[in-house]
Order: structure tokens, then sequence, then C-alpha cells
């Protein structure tokens, strides 16, 4: 079945195919996840056109090229599970859309298409982006930015340096070290030939959409760069595009509060575990979070807890050293301003204390997660050992070591059963497991 192209999909990019996305007829909860059997196709479907302000730049233009992009033409990647009507908002104001996706057109999986700013920050954004060329409300996006002295200056680099990202309001480039840089742009899979740390084989289009997606959301950026495949925390990097992320779907942590004492205890201790990870790691990379809630995390099917959301992650190079990035007048254009205040200040590196990520998650997190699940005196326990790990004011080692025994308690809370598949039978003959 071919797509019917309207009038207005015609208009919003001219001179190229428009991006259809297939949304199926089913209707079900927003938040509902992917059905366990994507392969089933809708007899009926309808086309929904996501339109410019979905896609980012020039919108369309900024996918060409990209292999998401060719999914989407392709239809291996089909949306269901949809349903805005009640809600009384276009489908483009969701900020996370469940969705099924194929390598082969056969064998389907859910995942999630993720928003990487708001609606409103789109629009925001683009109002920004127009009046730093004095522009009227409108104007091509892509021309504006293409036009930047930042942007001229990345056009003549052949290596990604400190200086050109200096001014860029991103956790991730806080503290940005050469060994960093070089990494994300040998891992950056939106290239063809990704390997180097030169950026000889960009196009001037493929140097925009990096440079655009560090200025936005880093998280797609972090997914490639720190893989799951190579036991990072993180959920498989899919493809992105402009303004949204293909991603391996999770349900947000969030949703398990209400879980049984073991299953509580089981994604405590995971959690306890990746912020450990990010501490010490084989790379000597120092991962903290600079805010945290409980949609950052999330869960997969197997019981596996995994970070959902890494925007929010700054990265420290303990093997190399830093150089801390400033947000002097000097540094500021149109790219440190797309989806934050101007005046945002960023905080010298070594001010990141080692406790950082564990006080966040102690005081916001694990409490609703762990709250009156287990019998006295064991809850108690729990419950002052959290104290102690929340406090900011203690010393590292103290808070280090209240998460360290919170986590042993954990441990011995935590049963063996299928529920727990990331780990079974494994558990059965294995006290590591």
């Amino acid at each position: 079945m071919e797509p019917l192209l309207g009038p207005e999909a015609a208009a919003f990019c001219p001179g190229w195919q428009a991006l259809l996305l297939w949304v199926s007829a089913l209707s079900c909860s927003v938040s509902s996840p992917a059905p366990s059997s994507p392969s089933l196709v809708p007899r009926v479907r309808t086309s929904y056109n996501f339109g410019r302000t979905f896609l980012g730049l020039d919108k369309c233009n900024a996918c060409i090229g990209t292999s998401i992009c060719k999914k989407f033409f392709k239809e291996e990647i089909r949306f269901d599970n949809w349903l805005a009507s009640h809600l009384e908002l276009p489908l483009d104001y969701l900020p996370s859309y469940p969705a099924n996706y194929s390598d082969d057109s056969k064998t389907w999986r859910p995942v999630e298409i993720l928003r990487l700013v708001s609606k409103h920050q789109n629009e925001i954004s683009d109002r920004r982006i127009c009046a730093s060329a004095a522009a009227s409300r409108t104007c091509s996006i892509e021309r504006v930015l293409r036009k930047t002295g930042r942007f001229q200056k990345w056009l003549q680099a052949k290596r990604l340096t400190p200086d050109l990202v200096q001014g860029l309001p991103s956790p991730l480039l806080r503290c940005p070290s050469q060994r960093l840089l070089d990494r994300v742009v040998r891992r950056y899979a939106e290239v063809a030939d990704a390997g180097s740390i030169f950026m000889d084989h960009f196009t001037d289009r493929d140097q925009l959409r990096l440079l655009y997606t560090l200025a936005v959301n880093t998280h797609p950026i972090l997914l490639q760069i720190f893989p799951g495949a190579e036991g990072w925390p993180l959920p498989k990097y899919l493809g992105s595009c402009g303004r949204f992320l293909v991603s391996t779907s999770t349900s947000p942590l969030q949703e398990s509060y209400g879980a049984p004492p073991d299953q509580a205890a089981d994604l405590a201790y995971q959690l306890l575990g990746v912020l450990e990870s990010l501490r010490n790691n084989d790379l000597n990379y120092f991962l903290y979070f600079t805010h945290v809630d409980a949609a950052m995390f999330g869960i997969f099917n197997n019981g596996h807890l995994f970070i959902r959301d890494a925007s929010a992650l700054g990265v420290i190079d303990k093997q190399e050293g830093t150089q801390t990035a400033t947000m002097a007048e000097e540094n500021k254009d149109i790219f440190s301003c797309l989806v934050a205040g101007c005046q945002t200040e960023l905080p010298a590196c070594d001010t990141i204390p080692e406790k950082q990520s564990l006080v966040l998650v102690c005081r916001q997190v694990l409490p609703q997660l762990l709250q009156g699940k287990f019998p006295s005196p064991v809850q108690e326990q729990i419950d002052a050992l959290l104290l102690q790990c929340g406090e900011g004011a203690r010393p590292d080692p103290e808070v280090l070591g209240a998460a360290s025994q919170l986590k042993d308690i954990l441990r011995l809370l935590r049963t063996c059963d299928p529920r727990f598949a990331y780990r079974y039978p494994d558990c059965k003959y294995n006290d590591k497991f």
C-alpha cells in the first residue's frame, strides 16, 4: 500500500518526499507498552504526518542519509497503541511513542520513539533561531545555523576539539577531554564510515546534525559512546534524526513503586550497582547525574534495570584530565540557548563530588521504591541508611559507606525465580547473581 501525500504533506518539505509514519487504527492507552507480538500488522491503517516541528532542523531534510530515515520509508518502524483523542492533543505533543521495529520486515520488536525536546521547547528553539538572524517568526532553521560562526569553525576543523564545544549547555560537555571528544566522533553512528577520530568523512549535514544534537540533548550520543553491548547500563541505540530518537523499549521505574518487596529490593540493588559502574569502570570515566527522577530509569521485560534517559549525565575523564567548559559571553551563541536559558552556569569539574549521584538517588528515587516494604527491624535499617546516603553534607566516604551497607542488605532480600530472567537460572547456582 503506497502512502497518499496530501497538499499539506507536500508543502512542508518542497522537493523531497514527505516522511509519513503509519499509525495503527487500533487505539489503546498512551502509556501502555508495545504488544508482545508486534508482527501482527493491523488490517486498517491510517497515515499521520509528524510534520516539520517533530523532525527538527529543516525537518525532514535533517533525516536524509540516516539509517533511521531509511527505516521509516521502508516501513520497518510501525506505530501503534496511540490514543491522544481523549487528551485533546495532537499526536506530535506526546513525549514518547511506542512502536515496532524490524531489521528485515519479518521479525519485530517493541521500541520507543522519544522526543529529545518537548513540543513547547521546539517552538521556543525555532523562534530563537529565527530571531538570532533578525528573521521573521518563521525561517529556514538549517540555513540560519549554517551561517553561524560556530558552525563555520566546525567546517574548517578536522578534529572535534574542546574549543568547538565551549558554551554548549550539555552536562556531557561540561568538562570535555580530547579523549572523550574523539570517542564521540569515532562512535557517531550516523555517518557512513564511523571509526576515525577525524571528521574528514563527515558531510556538512553530518557535522550540523552532530552539533545540533550536542546542543539540544546528548542522550543519543551517550547511547553511542557508552553502548549497552559493552556492559554500560544504557539501552540499545537504534537511530536518531533531528529531534527524536529510537531506542530499545523499557518501562519507567516509577511503574514499579508498588512492586512486591523482593522485586523492589532487586531494582534498588541494581540501581546502586548502576551508580557504582558509573563511578568506577575500565575506561576511567566518571559519569554523574546533575539531577534525577524515577522516569530516568527503565526496566526491560527481563527485569534488568537501565538508564532510560541519559541527558542529565555529565562525564569527567579521570585518565586524561579535563578542561572545564566555560559559559563566558564570548563562547555563547544560538547553540547555547536552544533549549535552556543562556545564563546557565557550569560549575568547575573539580567541584563534582564522587557521592553526587548517590545523594540524588537516595534522596529522590529509592525512598519511594523501598518505603514500607519490609518487616521490622529491616525496614528501619534501610530507612536509616537511606537518610545517611541522601545527606549531601556528609563526606564522600560516609555516603559511599552507607550505600554499600544498603546494597548488602538488599542483596539478601532478593529472591531467585523466573521473574528475574536477566539473572535466572544463574542465581540458582552462583551467589553472585
